[in-house]
């Protein structure tokens, strides 16, 4: 129907990315929720409730190309185009210094964090560059990790500021066709990932500190703010954080 909208969420059986999928559809998006396990996202679909919006739930591993092509065919298949992609897939890695992390961990997390949003950044590029009208929105999970390092993140860290450069690189690349790309980078949402937040985590200065958290609706809320800019404005970056969680001054 004219007028419909469609979202990408990866990441969205939990966290954030669940969160904001279901905001999206709340809002009126017709929202794929992306993960690898489809019974988790039928269920976040279903908690949702009703909606005017449509949910369509698809399993995908975002490190495998066929699977990220397969993906955005189905999205077009149902929804007829993608207006946003929220690249939101990630994950972390135990604390160490780098004599500690073997090579097969740096493989996973480079392959989830940067190559997974590479491969969903690449399919949306190409159907909204030839999509009619053409164009869209990509919304990239950055981090306050993009900015400054908690000890021992050594994967997590470089994947998140790899993320900066694809962001500003694809706000360039995309204005010839109407993409807009933007990031949000979070700090210490309350989600599964954010746990150990409440119980006290390294700092810079080798102390073990119990560190403040935030609801993450307030992120979903911002990634829906993000999303409903008209094209010709956007969100390059912006920077959603419990506010008295150390990052200003960290270290």
């Amino acid at each position: 129907m004219t007028g419909e909208k469609t979202a990408i969420v990866t990441g969205a059986s939990s966290g954030i990315g669940e969160f904001t999928a279901k905001t999206l559809l709340g809002a009126g998006w017709n929202t794929v929720f992306v993960g690898r396990r489809k019974d988790r996202l039928d269920a976040a679909i279903a908690a949702a409730g009703p909606t005017k919006a449509r949910g369509l739930a698809v399993a995908c591993d975002v490190t495998d190309p066929a699977q990220v092509d397969a993906l955005f065919a189905a999205t077009v298949g149902e929804f007829g185009r993608v207006d946003m992609l929220f690249n939101n897939a990630g994950m972390g890695a135990p604390g160490r210094t780098i004599d500690e992390i073997d090579v097969e961990t740096w493989n996973k997390v480079v392959a989830v964090n940067l190559t997974g949003s590479f491969l969903c950044a690449r399919a949306a590029f190409a159907q909204m560059r030839k999509q009619t009208p053409q164009g869209g929105r990509i919304i990239n999970n950055g981090s306050i990790s993009a900015y400054a390092p908690r000890p021992g993140s050594i994967p997590y860290t470089t994947t998140k500021h790899a993320i900066t450069g694809l962001t500003r690189t694809l706000a360039l690349d995309g204005r010839p066709f109407d993409i807009a790309c933007g990031q949000i980078d979070i700090g210490n949402a309350l989600t599964e990932m954010a746990m150990p937040m409440t119980r006290g985590v390294p700092q810079a200065n080798g102390e073990i500190m119990v560190e403040a958290t935030m609801d993450p609706q307030h992120v979903a809320d911002a990634v829906l703010h993000m999303a409903n800019l008209p094209l010709d404005a956007n969100v390059l970056f912006m920077t959603v954080m419990a506010t008295k969680m150390p990052f200003v001054g960290r270290g």
